[in-house]
């Protein structure tokens, strides 16, 4: 069978290592395309191809045509998944099983975090809350940034923001009330912490931006919940906790992972998702839902439990056996180097 990943993070590296070693010793051919032609994971694909530079149907388009040229079998995308779920009807007619949330409307809502929470406080009126919501505004203007802080500030929340669409820590920043010291200029780097001042003279160089989330910002211990489902079912769901520097840690949190199955009875996301928290003064807060496989899964998948393969055979409508998830393990992660192969890319 042959699996293609488009333009993907680098660690999916990790999980095309991981379907390939498969327990059923079931043979793939790995596809993988992106703009640039060293992006790391291509090294690991079988067939690695560039991919143009274009977004919303012409991309789609790019797609389908992709899956028909190569005779693709299953694709697992990240670039428009989204735009993706809607088009799946286009993929099914040449043959093509997609690893995406069939569910367009909700993998829309949970791929904005601001529709993701509009969207579980609805639900919590109607049925009791799953998860605590930070406090929170929407904003796209100078003076909207401005009085969400000050609303916010005056409740004695500490404040923060980010996009309302984007992916990992890009555009997260948390607002402090000093410049930074010669000290940290020379000692501590880059800082995700900004002052208010200088987050207002960037904000305020467009007369509106894209939506921006102000919320309060949660001092406690972060998690991130890998979750493995069908629709009927939550197989298994693994919070990570988030250690200082690289440290992870899987836990056996019961808390989270009641909350995790109490999500996926709601909303039945199939294959593979993944639930971010924060605690504050106790209260585990949601950050975000990512309907796909996340960055850091492959820690998760420490527990023992191949998570990229069991998903691809929950898309081939496979049986799959009671998992359980190893516990209490502690990772980290080394960089190394390696030697890319020439003229490996070839145009798609």
């Amino acid at each position: 069978m042959k699996i293609w990943f488009n333009r993907w993070f680098t660690t999916v590296s990790h999980y095309i290592e991981m379907i390939r070693d498969n327990p059923d010793n079931r043979k793939f051919t790995i596809y993988g395309t992106s703009p640039n032609k060293d992006a790391l994971y291509l090294q690991y694909c079988d067939k690695a191809f560039t991919e143009p530079e274009l977004s919303g149907d012409e991309y789609i388009a790019f797609c389908l045509e992709f899956c028909e040229t190569h005779g693709i079998d299953i694709f697992i995308p990240r670039k428009e998944n989204v735009l993706i779920s809607k088009r799946l009807a286009d993929f099914e007619k040449i043959g093509v099983k997609v690893l995406v949330c069939p569910d367009a409307e909700l993998m829309e809502k949970m791929d904005n975090k601001a529709l993701a929470y509009r969207t579980i406080m609805e639900k919590a009126e109607k049925e009791g809350p799953i998860f605590s919501i930070p406090e929170h505004y929407v904003v796209n203007t100078l003076a909207e940034f401005k009085s969400a802080c000050e609303r916010l500030t005056e409740k004695g929340h500490k404040v923060c923001f980010k996009p309302v669409i984007g992916e990992g820590a890009n555009g997260f920043r948390v607002i402090k009330d000093e410049i930074d010291s010669v000290n940290q200029l020379f000692h501590h780097g880059t800082s995700f912490r900004m002052p208010y001042r200088y987050a207002c003279e960037i904000l305020g160089q467009q007369e509106t931006f894209p939506d921006l989330m102000v919320l309060e910002y949660l001092e406690g211990r972060e998690y991130s919940i890998d979750c493995l489902a069908t629709p009927d079912r939550l197989l298994a769901a693994i919070p990570r906790l988030k250690g200082d520097g690289r440290i992870r840690e899987l836990v056996d949190h019961q808390e989270l992972i009641q909350l995790a199955h109490r999500f996926h009875l709601e909303f039945k996301l199939p294959y593979i998702f993944n639930i971010q928290l924060k605690y504050n003064n106790g209260i585990p807060k949601l950050l975000e839902i990512n309907p796909r496989m996340s960055g850091g899964m492959h820690i998760s998948c420490l527990s023992g439990i191949n998570m990229p393969y069991l998903a691809i055979k929950i898309l081939l409508g496979e049986k799959i056996e009671a998992v359980s998830p190893r516990f209490g393990i502690r990772a980290s992660h080394l960089e190394r180097e390696m030697i890319l192969k020439d003229d490996w890319c070839q145009a798609p």
